[in-house]
C-alpha cells in the first residue's frame, strides 16, 4: 500500500474536494510570458515567487488540492535550455515545494482549513511535444519509451513530497498504461484524467469504457476522469465512466471557451447548453460520480471561489 493514502481515505469518506483552477492564465495575469516551449515551466526557472502566489490565491479562493506547476517541466524540454538533468529535477521538485509553501502559508493564517493537498503534475509527452498533440494522442512510442520519459520526473515528484500524481491531459490509451506501471513501481497513489475527442472517446479514439476498465483494476489509482475539455462535454462522459467504474470521479475541464490548438487562441464556444460556468454544472457533475472538481485552462481564482461556494456536503447515505 502506498506510504501517503490521504487522496483515497479522503474519497473513500465521502469528502469532496474542490481543485484548483488555471496557474498558466493566473501567471499571465501577473505578467508572465508564456510564448514558449516550456509554458508555464518557465516560470519556475525566472519567477518561482509567483507560483507560489497563485497556488495561494486558489487556496484562500477555497480549493483544497493544488496542482504543481510541473505540468511541462521535464529533463527534456529544460535541456533545451541547456540545463542539467540534475538542474531539471530540481526545478521538478521546487514545484512540490512552492505548492507546500503556499499551502502551510494559507493554513497558518486560516487554521481551521481542512485538509490540503499538494498533487504532482505528470503532464503527458504530448506537452513536451507543444504541438497541441495531447489534445490528438497521435504520437507513437513505446511502453519503455513513454516510461524512461515519464520516470524521472515522477521520482522527483515523489521524492518532493507530493501527496499524489495527477497524470492529467492524457490523450492515448498507451501513455496511460505506461503511467500505471509506473505508478506501482513507485507505490503512490494518483489520478488519472483524459482529453477527449467527444464525450465517449479519449483524444486518440479509445473509448472511456475501456479507459474506465483499465484503471479501475489499479488500486493506486484513487480517481479517474477527464481535464483541459470543452465544459459541454463533461456531463456525458462523467455518465460513462460513472456506468463503467466504481472509481470516485474527477473533474476540471476549460472555462466555456473553446481552444484553437493550431492558432493557440481562444473564441466562444457554440456548443454549450445550459449553465457555462464550473459552479453552474457542479451538482450535475456530483450526481454523475464527481467528488473532484475544479478548472483548468481559462479559469481563475473567482471561478474556484464560486465553486466551492456551491460545494455543500453530501447528504449521508
Amino acid at each position: 500500500m502506498p506510504q501517503n493514502t490521504t487522496l483515497s481515505t479522503l474519497l473513500a469518506s465521502g469528502k469532496d474536494l474542490v481543485l484548483d483552477g488555471a496557474l498558466a492564465t493566473e501567471l499571465e495575469a501577473h505578467g508572465c510570458d508564456l510564448e514558449d516551449a516550456l509554458w508555464s515551466a518557465k516560470v519556475l526557472l525566472e519567477q518561482p515567487h509567483l507560483i507560489k502566489q497563485v497556488h495561494r490565491d486558489y487556496f484562500d479562493a477555497g480549493a483544497s488540492v493544488a496542482i504543481t506547476a510541473s505540468y511541462q517541466a521535464t529533463p527534456q524540454g529544460f535541456a533545451r535550455r541547456g540545463l542539467s538533468v540534475e538542474e531539471s529535477l530540481e526545478l521538478v521538485a521546487l514545484s512540490v515545494r512552492l505548492a507546500d509553501e503556499a499551502r502551510r502559508e494559507h493554513v497558518a493564517d486560516n487554521p481551521d482549513a481542512g485538509p490540503l493537498l499538494v498533487a504532482g503534475s505528470v503532464g503527458p509527452y504530448g506537452a513536451y511535444l507543444a504541438d497541441g498533440s495531447e489534445y490528438r494522442g497521435d504520437y507513437t512510442l513505446s511502453a519503455a519509451e513513454f516510461q524512461d520519459f515519464h520516470r524521472s520526473r515522477i521520482a522527483a515528484l515523489v521524492e518532493a513530497g507530493a501527496d499524489f500524481l495527477a497524470c492529467e491531459t492524457l490523450p492515448s490509451l498507451a501513455e496511460a498504461e505506461a503511467l500505471l506501471a509506473l505508478v506501482a513501481e513507485f507505490d503512490v497513489e494518483s489520478w488519472f484524467t483524459f482529453t477527449l475527442r467527444d464525450s465517449g472517446h479519449i483524444s486518440d479514439g479509445t473509448p472511456l469504457a475501456q479507459v474506465a476498465a483499465l484503471l479501475g483494476a489499479e488500486p493506486r489509482v484513487a480517481a479517474v476522469g477527464v481535464n483541459c475539455v470543452p465544459l459541454e462535454l463533461v456531463t456525458d462522459a462523467l455518465g460513462t465512466l460513472q456506468s463503467s467504474s466504481d472509481k470516485p470521479l474527477v473533474a476540471y475541464p476549460n472555462s466555456g471557451e473553446t481552444y484553437d490548438a493550431v492558432t493557440k487562441t481562444w473564441g466562444p464556444s457554440e456548443g454549450i447548453q445550459g449553465e457555462s460556468t464550473l459552479a453552474g454544472n457542479a451538482a450535475l457533475w456530483r450526481a454523475r460520480g464527481a467528488h473532484l472538481i475544479g478548472g483548468c485552462c481559462r479559469t481563475t481564482p473567482r471561478d474556484i471561489e464560486e465553486l466551492a461556494a456551491n460545494m455543500t456536503p453530501r447528504e449521508p447515505a
